[in-house]
């Protein structure tokens, strides 16, 4: 992918110099300072005043543990410092999101309406999100109540040694794999699979759900892939075929027999190597978003 002169998206949220988060439990910690201090204050008329006091305070937005100096969310570590590998691939990931917003910018406008371009948080080891606490271990992921993708640039080095799919244009599709999320996102998609999810009758079957949002994600990506392909100048032999490769590594089908050795279909939540392949193949050669039904 030939990426050096690509303009650079002005959406990047880089947190790795705050380091990794250590959890989320340094605000359960200060409740339980709480807990002895509460007990004592029910005793007591003028303590039980000062305790719904405290309670009608807290959910007005002011936070009691502030007055024992006390964190609602763990400190951070000090991160190293970041290298020039590193920030060679932060450049790439700003190019690649600036490729999306160009595709979806105009793939909205064309339908009348208008792409909300989403952030991306460039990560170290461990990150506080919108939707909660995440480690590297997570992957990539999308975030709908903050609109904005995550990412630690460590899994660039985890799908090439792990999953034995190399090459800058397997990344580009990570990325616009997460991408596509954010465009279900934004069309109501993900909110339509949540309810059904939520009235789904079993495991398997709200798995089944899952499985229709990822396909369908990969193929936006498989859509951003045909038009940045139009362009003639930027895609290289063997791009393709390295996102292809990518689909099939990171297949469920894939991963649980490296894992445990067999496949639980009912289990998926992402979709069989030979599905996402397809699903991603069938956006590069449509660039429709029509052909990217899959019955959700």
């Amino acid at each position: 992918m030939k990426w050096d002169d690509l303009r650079r998206s002005g959406n990047i949220e880089d947190m790795r110099s705050r380091g990794p988060v250590r959890g989320a439990s340094g605000g359960r910690g200060g409740m339980r300072l709480l807990f002895p201090l509460a007990k004592m204050l029910i005793g007591t008329k003028i303590g039980r005043i000062v305790l719904i006091i405290g309670v009608v305070a807290y959910f007005m937005g002011f936070n009691p543990l502030a007055l024992l100096d006390t964190p609602a969310v763990a400190p951070q570590n000090t991160a190293a410092p970041t290298t020039a590998q590193d920030n060679e691939s932060a450049a790439f990931v700003s190019a690649v999101l600036a490729q999306t917003e160009d595709v979806w910018n105009t793939q909205f406008a064309a339908a009348g309406t208008t792409y909300k371009e989403p952030k991306l948080v460039l990560f170290r080891q461990s990150i506080q999100s919108a939707c909660g606490y995440a480690d590297a271990q997570v992957g990539p992921f999308y975030c709908p109540v903050d609109q904005k993708v995550y990412l630690d640039l460590g899994f660039f080095d985890e799908l090439t040694r792990r999953h034995h799919a190399p090459g800058d244009f397997a990344q580009a599709y990570v990325i616009a794999h997460e991408i596509g999320h954010h465009v279900q996102n934004l069309v109501g998609t993900l909110n339509k699979s949540h309810q059904a999810k939520q009235m789904a009758r079993s495991s398997s079957q709200a798995n089944a759900v899952q499985v229709k949002v990822e396909l369908q994600a990969d193929c936006y990506a498989g859509i951003w892939a045909h038009y940045v392909n139009a362009k003639g100048t930027i895609l290289e032999p063997g791009d393709i075929e390295e996102a292809l490769n990518a689909a099939s590594a990171i297949g469920d089908d894939t991963l649980q027999k490296q894992a445990q050795g067999y496949v639980v279909p009912d289990t998926f939540t992402h979709g069989s190597s030979a599905e996402r392949m397809a699903w991603f193949n069938r956006g590069f050669k449509s660039g429709s978003l029509q052909a990217c039904n899959t019955g959700l």
